[in-house]
């Protein structure tokens, strides 16, 4: 078993909700040689927070540090300057919270079923990001680089895919863009 723990500060709750919710096909399964790190003590934790504040990569990897792993895979997705030769000055994420930490749960359940694993933290940034800053962070612990490693894969992959979470670019010539990830299976098709 895990335990939850739920952080969501600093965010317009804005009720949008996809037209429907089908599953993500399976992943692949890691089983790692000898005792995992479920196996002893510790239980496992799942940290989520959406906030309009500054990520912390710091925060996200203490959350999941245990002395039972000998792995801690990070992934940091950041604002990068430009999109299609245009010039990227920031981005905004707009969320229907409730739903997208409903999401995020359902991601972290999943990764516990196909991975041994110890701790995941899932932070999300709200509102303006700005160039080089951080607006998602996915941190997962566990006693093997594998499991890890392809848990995180897998995490920002899903979390693309199944959670409430829309962005808009924000265009050096004063203009801007919705954008949908062409992971998302809820948007429609051109």
């Amino acid at each position: 078993m895990s335990s939850l723990e739920i952080n969501s500060s600093s965010f317009n709750q804005e009720t949008k909700l996809p037209l429907s919710l089908p599953l993500v096909e399976g992943s692949r399964t890691y089983e790692p040689p000898g005792n995992d790190a479920n196996d002893v003590g510790e239980e496992g934790k799942d940290s989520i927070t959406f906030t309009a504040d500054k990520l912390s990569v710091e925060e996200a990897s203490q959350l999941v540090i245990s002395p039972l792993c000998g792995a801690v895979t990070l992934f940091v997705g950041t604002t990068r300057n430009n999109f299609e030769g245009k010039k990227v000055i920031t981005l905004e994420y707009e969320a229907y919270v409730p739903m997208a930490e409903n999401e995020v749960k359902k991601i972290c359940s999943d990764i516990r079923q196909k991975w041994p694993v110890k701790h995941i933290a899932v932070f999300h940034r709200l509102g303006l990001v700005p160039v080089s800053e951080a607006s998602v962070i996915i941190a997962v612990s566990s006693a093997h680089r594998a499991a890890s490693l392809e848990a995180v894969n897998y995490a920002i992959d899903t979390l693309k895919a199944k959670v409430p979470i829309w962005k808009k670019e924000i265009y050096e010539e004063s203009s801007s863009s919705w954008k949908r990830n062409k992971e998302c299976f809820w948007a429609t098709s051109d």
